[in-house]
């Protein structure tokens, strides 16, 4: 079936369209009875869904938390599961706006264009290409647009407390190429402990980090202590201050992505470190020589007790993201990534014995298990087929230490945007997608949608 020539027919449409939802700001918002999300996201969903009934397809809204458009007959379906809301533009954007949607030099800019606007107009481009050809699928064909993915999924959880419909099999374009088979789980925790001080060494601040998926590359410490204090400190990037009564203890790291802290330097974890070279009493120097001890600058938390491993998706991973002391209370934001083949039942009982062998206890906890779809699954086959046929190359599958709507769907991998070697532009300043990229996604989604849609 040759529907390419309508991808590329149809390319100035499909941009139009794209920089239009671009256009819309659709950052989670304040809630409104008919905007659960923000007006701006609800906004946005409207807008793709008239735009699904301009190309033919018909559509549902689910009280603005999730909408769908689709294509064919049949007691089954298979969906496509893309999401239309965005993270803040954040700052140093020099090429473009952030939402302009502005194209140049073969690259159209904005938040969105590649997480996840881009690619999910791109699979509704590629099934108006599959109608156009004269396509019948087996299957119904249904592009799902979801409203709350960088913010929780929870869109998702009402999708399926409501009656949505479970696919057979599917994928969300919002990966890598060519298939990301397994997802570790991932656990987002808050430990705490209240300190009783006592000695010459009092902390009165201890705080670095913005969340807790992200490995800090800046940590601060404020004590009243003696003057002689900052002598006691040597420590490879840290910085040690005085200031009236005591001293200031910064320490720098290397910034990484919580699902690969290997990759960085956490700053938290080398400020423990610091402040347990001072000759702290009680509580204070329990619980720093617990952070410096159990965690440290480790990332695959074996002073924890937590190390585990499988062949499928490497090491379990400990990321301490964001650290706060306020009114006596240390809280300690960790996300803990653990392998496509163990469970959170084998992780969090160890997790939460060293934490309360240190002081701590757990004051808050979001766990999302493991996926694993095995090669000889039908929907491996059939998108590892489309993958080589479309590309000339390989279907390497590969399992990540991230987490995407596959997690939130059953019978769902994902599959793109993100081609091998290509750089990953999401969150990130000056987001882009290429034209041409965009275009060849919706090729081979469109090859994939058929594919699937095969009984």
């Amino acid at each position: 079936m040759n529907f390419k020539p309508y991808i590329r027919a149809h390319a100035d449409e499909l941009l139009a369209d794209l920089t239009a939802l671009i256009q819309i700001p659709s950052v989670e918002g304040e809630p409104a009875p008919d905007a659960p999300y923000g007006r701006e996201v609800a906004h946005c969903l409207h807008e793709t869904l008239a735009l699904c009934e301009k190309l033919g397809f018909r559509t549902v809204s689910m009280d603005n938390r999730v909408g769908w458009c689709e294509y064919g007959e049949g007691e089954e379906m298979i969906a496509v599961l893309g999401h239309l809301d965005v993270v803040p533009a954040g700052d140093g954007w020099q090429a473009a706006e952030p939402f302009s949607g502005e194209i140049k030099e073969g690259r159209i800019y904005g938040r969105g264009t590649m997480d996840d606007k881009g690619p999910t107009v791109a699979a509704l481009y590629a099934l108006a290409a599959l109608k156009d050809a004269g396509f019948v699928p087996s299957r119904r064909i249904r592009i799902i647009f979801g409203t709350n993915e960088e913010t929780g999924c929870q869109d998702m959880v009402w999708y399926l407390e409501h009656g949505g419909e479970v696919p057979v099999m599917g994928f969300t374009p919002d990966g890598e190429y060519p298939i990301i088979n397994g997802e570790k789980g991932i656990m987002n925790c808050v430990y705490a402990r209240k300190l009783n001080q006592i000695g010459d060494y009092r902390l009165t601040r201890f705080e670095g980090g913005t969340a807790g998926n992200v490995s800090p590359a800046y940590a601060v410490a404020e004590l009243i202590c003696p003057a002689d204090a900052a002598s006691k400190i040597a420590l490879d990037k840290v910085t040690v201050t005085p200031i009236d009564g005591g001293i200031r203890v910064e320490a720098a790291g290397v910034s990484a992505h919580g699902s690969t802290p290997e990759q960085g330097e956490n700053a938290i974890g080398r400020l423990a470190l610091a402040l347990s070279q001072l000759p702290l009493e009680g509580d204070l120097a329990d619980c720093m020589a617990f952070l410096a001890d159990r965690i440290g600058l480790e990332t695959r938390g074996e002073s924890l007790g937590l190390a585990m491993r499988d062949d499928l998706s490497g090491e379990l991973t400990v990321n301490l993201g964001v650290a706060a002391f306020a009114e006596d209370t240390l809280s300690l934001t960790l996300s803990v990534r653990y392998p496509v083949t163990k469970t959170y039942d084998m992780a969090h009982p160890r997790l939460e014995r060293a934490f309360s062998l240190g002081g701590f206890y757990e004051t808050k906890m979001k766990h999302k298990a493991a996926i694993y779809m095995p090669p000889e699954s039908e929907l491996i086959r059939k998108l590892s087929k489309v993958y080589e046929e479309q590309t000339g190359e390989k279907a390497v599958l590969k399992s990540i230490g991230g987490g995407t709507y596959a997690k939130s769907i059953p019978n769902l991998v994902a599959f793109g945007p993100v081609f091998p070697g290509d750089e990953i532009r999401e969150h990130k300043p000056d987001e882009y997608m290429e034209v041409e990229r965009l275009l060849q996604n919706a090729e081979i989604l469109a090859a994939a949608m058929c594919e699937l849609a095969k009984a």
